[in-house]
């Protein structure tokens, strides 16, 4: 599958390939892109494989929209706009390890639906 049109619309990026077939996926998952304003959005290049933003030092590959998990879950979406809050205190206060809570993080890993619940009650004492 290669995308051969890309729009913005919020927090999202969309794609259509070759065969008219429309994707999605969070800017969440990619930072630069997100903080980046529509001029700089704008400046990006097709490579073989995906979309490269020069001025951005981001990429995306094609592949990426046709993710099960192209939008954050609750969980991920929590870390991913509170960048700078300190996750090794989260998860010693939850009882995990942090390397576990990256890759819940990052969709390496899918957590239990016991210890999502514990993240989020904690995350919810946060507020």
């Amino acid at each position: 599958m290669k995308i051969n049109t890309i729009w913005f619309d919020g927090d999202q990026i969309y794609g259509r390939d070759e065969n008219g077939n429309e994707y999605k996926q969070s800017l969440l998952w990619y930072p630069k892109l997100y903080a980046a304003d529509n001029e700089q959005r704008n400046r990006y290049t097709f490579g073989f494989d995906g979309i490269h933003w020069r001025n951005l030092d981001e990429d995306i590959s094609f592949e990426s929209f046709t993710y099960e998990d192209s939008e954050p879950s609750l969980l991920q979406r929590f870390f991913l706009t509170h960048r700078g809050i300190n996750i090794d205190k989260i998860a010693q206060a939850v009882g995990i390890k942090v390397n576990t809570l990256r890759k819940y993080i990052n969709g390496f890993q899918k957590p239990s639906p016991e210890n999502e619940n514990a993240l989020l009650a904690y995350i919810n004492t946060l507020n």
